[in-house]
């Protein structure tokens, strides 16, 4: 497996280098969204620059955008395992996921179940939501565990029964970082002829994917968690994408993926996002390009867990402060939610970016469910670090410095 070296990974992202003006902040939002790597920045302005035009043209740069679409679905293929037709761009991940889930009407009807999650961002609940909703079915939630944070997949087999047409959960929790095994549930929604998905917006930039060996039908993910611009991507199963029946204008093609993409595409966001599986590569090995970002994405994983078990047994040590992470042995990524006794989150993030340039996030980061569950809401919801593949253990060493002087001052 490749070893990242930190400090060449930063050489890629304009905004981690200094300058006579200022000096870069340190990033620990990557939960929310990473800084965009220089490569995902110089294919998206070498669209802009070289000649933007629309789709379906017989002039040079219309036809250049049609082979930019094409490569950008098989970047996507490449990095997600699937087939490049399976791959539909969109607005953003919850904007795909309501469009999907419109189409899925035909599949749902008066006395079926949709089963959710307790423990995901409500772009992975509402959408399932509101089908049930318009189409007379029930709601079923997977429960969380208050003292895991992980999901109770112990009563499958009573929550997901013959009469669930869909299932929607997600594979890492962008609160707590725990990791679902996914697979379990998959595995009992297709013994019930359900239909699956599977929120992979957090997990992406951090694990190795692969879709078909996933089994779900569904898999939504944002450009822009991963070094890339926004930009939300779809992969549908070829088996359901050929079934699902969108609203679509009538002229627009009515074949699969296009069928999906409404509307005229981001073209230079699907620039950059090529750029951004592209820097990806870069940080690993092998014959493939599948097998580079495979490589890479494992180095990253290996690097962001040394960081993040330092943070978890720092915070887990220090008085007035709850951490809410799952215990040893279970998979994260590695984002760490907190709280800290009498202290509004808000505010302490705000005095870290005031007082030591460190870019932390506040709030119950749309897993309202759970935050609910854990009665967070008080506090202002959580304080989160999120790491990334440039984050340092200098930054690390610096964070829980100004975490003892912030402890030390409101004492």
């Amino acid at each position: 497996m490749t070893a990242l070296s930190p400090a060449a990974i930063r050489a890629h992202f304009p905004a981690l280098q200094a300058t006579a003006d200022r000096q870069p902040y340190v990033y620990f939002d990557g939960p929310g969204g990473t800084q965009m790597a220089r490569e995902a920045l110089d294919g998206l302005t070498a669209y802009i620059t070289g000649g933007m035009a629309n789709l379906h043209g017989t002039f040079p740069t219309s036809v250049g955008t049609d082979a930019l679409l094409d490569e950008g679905r098989q970047a996507v293929a490449d990095l997600l395992g699937c087939a490049p037709a399976e791959v539909a761009f969109g607005q953003n991940m919850t904007s795909l996921a309501f469009a999907i889930a419109r189409g899925l009407a035909g599949f749902v009807g008066p006395g079926d179940e949709v089963v959710v999650t307790e423990l995901d961002h409500r772009a992975n609940v509402d959408p399932w939501l509101t089908l049930a909703q318009d189409r007379g079915a029930t709601v079923r939630f997977i429960p969380v565990s208050p003292d895991t944070y992980t999901l109770e997949l112990d009563g499958l087999d009573e929550l997901i029964t013959p009469r669930t047409r869909l299932v929607a959960v997600g594979l890492s929790s962008n609160v707590t970082g725990t990791v679902t095994p996914v697979e379990q549930v998959m595995r009992r929604a297709r013994e019930v002829g359900a239909l699956t998905v599977v929120d992979a917006v957090h997990a992406v930039p951090h694990l190795p994917l692969d879709f078909a060996r996933l089994g779900c039908d569904v898999l939504l993910c944002s450009a822009y968690k991963f070094f890339g611009p926004h930009l939300g991507i779809a992969v549908v199963a070829a088996a359901l994408f050929e079934q699902l029946a969108v609203y679509k204008l009538a002229p627009a093609p009515a074949e699969f993926p296009h069928k999906l993409e409404t509307g005229t595409q981001n073209h230079e966001g699907i620039a950059g996002l090529i750029g951004a599986v592209e820097f990806l590569q870069r940080l690993g090995q092998g014959g493939t390009r599948r097998e580079r970002l495979r490589s890479a994405l494992l180095a990253i994983d290996a690097h962001e867990q040394e960081l993040a078990q330092d943070l978890e047994d720092f915070l887990r040590e220090l008085p007035g402060v709850r951490l809410y992470r799952a215990p040893a042995g279970t998979r994260k990524t590695p984002t760490l939610a907190f709280t800290i006794a009498g202290q509004n989150s808000r505010e302490v993030a705000a005095w870290f970016a005031q007082h030591h340039r460190m870019c932390i996030a506040d709030g119950h980061f749309y897993a309202t469910t759970l935050a609910d569950k854990l009665g967070v809401g008080a506090q202002g919801g959580w304080v989160r670090i999120g790491l990334a593949p440039y984050n340092t253990r200098e930054e690390v060493e610096q964070f829980k410095a100004a975490l003892r002087e912030f402890l030390r001052l409101r004492s």
